[in-house]
């Protein structure tokens, strides 16, 4: 494992980080937000699925090669990335396949990789498991097509995460705004709620007038241990400061320190409320992330609230009726300390075969056209700063994009996907066990720092 955590912005203070989070997270709700960075002034001129006429970049020609892809994604943000691989397809004249690699990407990869059957190009959801692969040999240095549109179209921050002592392997194509809660507006209005939380009190306020009312507050997504990390990271952020995450990001500061007891005993204010959360604790450690979506935004009693990334809106849409800026709007996570926080994830797209298919396939995703294409289908957000942003396909993502822009290299990275996988990433174990333990009790505060602290020891010195 690496020895140390990558992060964007090594010297950013506290102070500077707040008014950046709160600048930030203001900009991305505000829909009169001007364009920042990229070339807003485009032309729309391309055809349904958000492709240009005029293609910026040049690829080969590929007639009959078979390429296979694997990520995460499942369901709507498949089809979405679907729509992608259908336009290098038409360019080139490759075959592509698609591959879900399920929630242990690492785990998955390493077995095909192991067996001489890797896929040409996947999609890692956590730096660490990138510095793990690259220390390995497992994936192989971007060539220079695809390195010079990274050049061209991303900042120096998220060039810097996708590369491991001095070589460039990744771009990270999608990125995630991971400091959003999203709200039914019905559920809101029945309940007479008239303004969105701003602070956690306010918050904790806004879940009980909802339970109050009739309606179930919180979803929380248990089952699936990455959105809990999410909940903890953005708590400890905005409560324990920057260089606070950083310390705890690279494991130099232990689970159980006072910080991570105070995050806990916050969370707890919440997850120990059994009335709040949708199902109970129970049902929540039985929610699927998909499902605590559509436990928000559909069905007889539907949930007020729902907390994860601007990838939700991808859900709402394929899989509810619920349409986005009228029935489902979205307000930043609650400031727990001085300002809301600013989480920020992403998916880097690496090469696993050294051949020209898997080459042209990253010059593609490294580019404005796959951008795009993406950005038009919904539940999606890049940090490609020279995308259209007119090609997204509502308001909400429009603006959450153009704010991620706006934020620079001042955010802070997803602490889990910064982790090592047996720490950050990997289902029934780790910080995702631990987590549902104490979603199971949260009243244990103590043990859950024992339990985070044992998993991550014995991780980080792997």
């Amino acid at each position: 494992m690496r020895s140390s955590t990558l992060r964007i912005s090594r010297s950013h203070r506290r102070s500077g980080a707040a008014k950046a989070a709160a600048a930030v997270v203001a900009g991305a709700m505000a829909l009169t937000l001007t364009a920042c960075g990229g070339d807003d002034d485009k032309k729309d001129d391309g055809g349904d699925n958000g492709s240009s006429a005029a293609s910026s970049v040049q690829l080969p020609k590929l007639d009959g090669q078979k390429l296979e892809v694997a990520a995460v994604w499942t369901g709507p943000e498949q089809d979405n990335f679907t729509a992608v691989l259908d336009e290098f397809e038409k360019r080139t004249g490759a075959e592509v396949s698609y591959v879900p690699t399920g929630n242990n990407t690492s785990t998955f990869l390493g077995t095909k990789i192991e067996g001489g059957k890797p896929p040409n190009v996947a999609f890692l959801p956590q730096v660490g498991v990138l510095h793990q692969f690259a220390q390995k040999g497992w994936v192989k240095p971007m060539g220079a097509e695809a390195k010079a549109q990274l050049d061209k179209n991303f900042s120096k921050g998220w060039q810097d995460l996708g590369a491991y002592e001095g070589k460039q392997y990744g771009v990270y194509a999608k990125a995630a705004n991971k400091s959003l809660v999203w709200y039914n507006t019905a559920a809101f209005e029945a309940a007479g709620i008239s303004e969105e939380p701003k602070s956690w009190d306010e918050f904790l306020q806004t879940a009980q007038t909802l339970s109050d009312a009739g309606s179930p507050a919180v979803s929380i997504s248990g089952q699936d241990g990455w959105t809990l990390t999410d909940w903890f990271e953005n708590v400890y952020l905005s409560q324990a400061g920057p260089e606070k995450y950083d310390q705890l990001a690279k494991h130099e500061i232990k689970w159980t320190d006072p910080s991570v007891k105070e995050a806990l005993t916050t969370l707890a204010q919440l997850w120990g409320k059994n009335d709040l959360i949708a199902g109970g604790n129970a049902g929540a450690l039985r929610t699927e992330f998909p499902k605590s979506v559509t436990n928000t935004f559909s069905g007889d009693t539907p949930a007020g609230m729902v907390f994860e990334g601007d990838f939700v809106a991808a859900n709402i849409n394929a899989d509810t009726k619920a349409e986005i800026g009228t029935d489902a709007k979205v307000f930043p996570f609650p400031a727990v300390g001085d300002a809301s926080p600013v989480v920020s994830g992403g998916d880097v797209a690496v090469a696993l075969k050294d051949d020209k298919g898997s080459q042209a396939l990253l010059t593609f995703l490294a580019s404005t056209d796959a951008a795009e294409i993406w950005a038009a289908q919904g539940g999606f957000i890049s940090p490609n700063r020279e995308m259209n942003a007119d090609k997204y396909k509502d308001d909400v993502a429009r603006d959450i994009g153009k704010a991620l822009l706006k934020a620079g290299d001042s955010f802070r990275f997803d602490m889990s996907d910064q982790a090592p996988a047996a720490f950050g990433g990997t289902e029934g174990t780790g910080e995702w066990k631990a987590l549902q333990d104490f979603l199971k009790t949260p009243s244990d505060v103590a043990g859950a720092q024992k339990q985070l602290e044992t998993a991550a020891a014995k991780a980080y010195k792997g």
